[in-house]
């Protein structure tokens, strides 16, 4: 991690951009929206499949979902997560390529479906949707870039801190026993999204939940002690 940057000011982590409707204007996004058809997920339901044919781009309208790329040897990255007004899927249908990540629903998901073409046709018409499309490509591209330089040359505490710390910013909702991240992530997933393994991430959990800085249950997560995940962001001791 870099020091002149604060790891606690969610700029670091896994969901740091506008997301695409929130770029366009009022009657490009309803009419982005009416090209499509809304459909359901349930929670753990496969939206995208990494590698099959692109077919349609997803608008995500409620609900989270995962971005996940599975390596040769079986290891899950995550990537992303991606949520209301957010789109899925665009880059594969305007290059017609097959898809280059999972897309998992982590709750109930509400999304459009846009078949390609009319995707296709409907940004080829508008020059400012595609100006909001490239400068999305971009922001996801430099976010990937910072995060991966970050994580590069700092230990797995520090990056699971800031990690934690990104998701009860996004995702956080406040309880009487602390912040309770909503997105639910396995430890897997978690351990995808810091470059470690699940054995690391489980130590570097029971090691945080002992000092009683975070609770955690059966895909529940509740960040106790955020003063003290700071610390360790900032690579200083983390006394509890």
């Amino acid at each position: 991690m870099t020091r002149d940057a604060d790891p606690t000011d969610g700029t670091s982590g896994l969901d740091d951009r506008v997301p695409f409707l929130a770029r366009l204007e009022e009657a490009d996004g309803a009419a982005l929206r009416a090209l499509g058809r809304e459909a359901l997920y349930p929670p753990r339901s496969t939206l995208l499949h990494q590698d099959e044919p692109t077919a349609h781009v997803l608008l995500v309208l409620r609900g989270w979902t995962k971005v996940t790329v599975a390596h040769p040897n079986g290891y899950q990255a995550l990537l992303a997560l991606r949520g209301p007004g957010d789109i899925i899927g665009e880059s594969a249908a305007l290059t017609r390529r097959p898809r280059s990540a999972t897309v998992t629903a982590l709750e109930h998901v509400r999304a459009v479906v846009i078949e390609q073409e009319r995707f296709r046709d409907f940004v080829g018409a508008s020059p400012e949707v595609s100006l909001q499309l490239l400068a999305l490509a971009s922001d996801r591209t430099r976010a990937a870039d910072r995060r991966n330089l970050q994580f590069a040359s700092v230990p797995v505490r520090e990056r699971l801190a800031v990690l934690l710390l990104d998701l009860a910013q996004i995702h956080g909702r406040y309880t009487e026993d602390g912040v309770e991240v909503a997105v639910p992530l396995t430890k897997q997933e978690l351990a995808g999204a810091v470059s470690a393994s699940r054995e690391m991430v489980q130590r570097e959990l029971k090691a945080l939940r002992d000092r009683g800085v975070i609770n955690t249950g059966r895909r529940r997560l509740v960040i106790v002690r955020p003063d003290v995940l700071q610390r360790i962001a900032r690579g200083r001791p983390a006394t509890a």
